[in-house]
């Protein structure tokens, strides 16, 4: 299916009114396109809108890089990296059944059998990705996307940059059209004067974007407002009572009302409403943090440090240095000692940056599944649907899961695509 290819019109047994659960990029692109098709929608959010995982993404539309988290690699960092609160990947020590269950499911699909599998999913998605965004631009939305022009991969030695080169030639072999390119040190530091010496290495990726993800979010928000949806905020969804013909959301405020249809787009809390209709895949927070620094020269587009799992990208006139995963509660207060990892890890690559002057210090939960598919689709209840899971790839693929999620609505069937990622798997 295309993304350009009109949604159905609402016929005899569609629902007229949805309502969404979550107010991220997920959550409101879902609410637009049902807009799209006469659907009058009212969009829950226990915040406010972006206020989730969506509100410090490092904003990156990178359908090349979007692959599985688990992955072969990930076994390599060993149980002494992992328990280390300065590791790029992170998992404090406690008791938790759900987080045993999760991690035993991550690591059996750390392998590059599953990896392969889930990126062959994963394909159809990232290739629609990009021309979903153009959907809502020219439906409206205000929000920007940016190119990327050249987006750096950067790395100390050449040797280092072997790793990513390999994954992206896999990328490619599943079947996206991945555009990438090896560069010198040298030639990656004329391009960028952010960079320092110490890159003595990139990798080149083409054809990528990003975006301002409160700013866009926001956007988005305003453009389901303006076309007549309602969005709550301070209204979070305590439960979901079946009636006659309908969906009763419950609030936490006591309030409640009826819709034909729920989406559940709420994150990593997606398993709290989720789970009592058949959604067994567990959800767990992948915990990111980011902060904004004064740069004297903002880098043209993204830089990225793969080894140090730090991302960087030009937004609002500072750079937002995003990173690490942390497999904690989600809830858990900002750890001091993750942003102090971020900040040494990233410091010898960069010139003019004042890491010192952070503003917008955060953390938060993307939600992550074992298998490292997000769950898009119908539950076991014909009214209820759930879109989430997305792991770090929430705001690149939240339009074309709104879009294909809509149409799961209003057709009661879900598109081919949409296959790999059956809640109820």
């Amino acid at each position: 299916m295309s993304v350009s290819k009109p949604l159905p019109a609402l016929g005899a047994g569609s629902p007229r009114s949805v309502a969404v659960v979550g107010a991220g990029m997920v959550g409101l692109s879902t609410a637009w396109f049902l807009q799209e098709a006469g659907v009058q929608v009212t969009v829950y959010e226990r915040d406010h809108v972006a206020a989730g995982a969506s509100w410090g993404n490092a904003g990156w539309l990178t359908p090349d890089l979007t692959a599985p988290l688990p992955e072969p690699a990930v076994l390599r960092y060993g149980l002494r990296a992992v328990l280390s609160p300065r590791s790029p990947v992170y998992l404090p020590l406690r008791a938790d059944r759900q987080l045993l269950r999760f991690l035993t499911g991550f690591v059996a699909h750390s392998t590059p059998r599953r990896w392969r599998r889930g990126m062959a999913a994963y394909v159809p998605l990232n290739d629609r990705a990009l021309e979903a965004f153009d959907v809502l631009a020219a439906g409206g939305v205000s929000g920007q996307t940016h190119s990327a022009g050249t987006f750096l991969a950067c790395f100390r030695r050449e040797r280092d940059a072997q790793g990513l080169l390999t994954e992206l030639d896999a990328i490619r072999d599943a079947g996206q059209n991945a555009t990438f390119a090896p560069m010198t040190g040298w030639k990656a530091r004329a391009m960028e004067p952010a960079l320092t010496d110490q890159v003595g290495a990139a990798v080149a990726i083409y054809g990528q974007r990003y975006l301002h993800p409160p700013e866009y979010v926001r956007s988005l928000a305003q453009a389901v407002r303006a076309r007549g949806g309602q969005i709550v905020e301070g209204a979070g969804v305590a439960d979901l009572q079946h009636q006659s013909g309908g969906v009763n959301v419950v609030c936490t405020t006591g309030e409640s009302r009826r819709h034909d249809a729920v989406v559940l787009a709420n994150g990593a809390e997606l398993p709290q409403l989720a789970g009592r209709y058949g959604v067994r895949q567990p959800v767990q927070a992948g915990r990111g943090y980011s902060f904004s620094v004064p740069a004297e020269q903002l880098p043209g587009g993204p830089l990225y440090f793969p080894q140090q799992r730090v991302a960087c990208t030009p937004l609002g006139g500072r750079l937002r240095v995003a990173g690490m995963m942390e497999f904690r509660r989600h809830g858990d207060p900002l750890d001091p000692r993750r942003i102090a990892a971020i900040v040494d890890a990233v410091r010898p690559f960069l010139n003019g940056v004042d890491l010192e002057d952070r503003r917008n210090e955060w953390v938060g939960s993307r939600p992550c599944t074992a298998d490292g598919l997000p769950l898009i689709g119908a539950t076991a209840s014909p009214r209820v649907f759930v879109g989430g899971g997305h792991g770090m790839w929430g705001i690149a693929l939240g339009p074309i899961t709104g879009q294909l999620l809509a149409h799961t609505v209003l057709k009661g069937e879900a598109p081919a695509e949409l296959a790999p990622f059956d809640p109820l798997r």
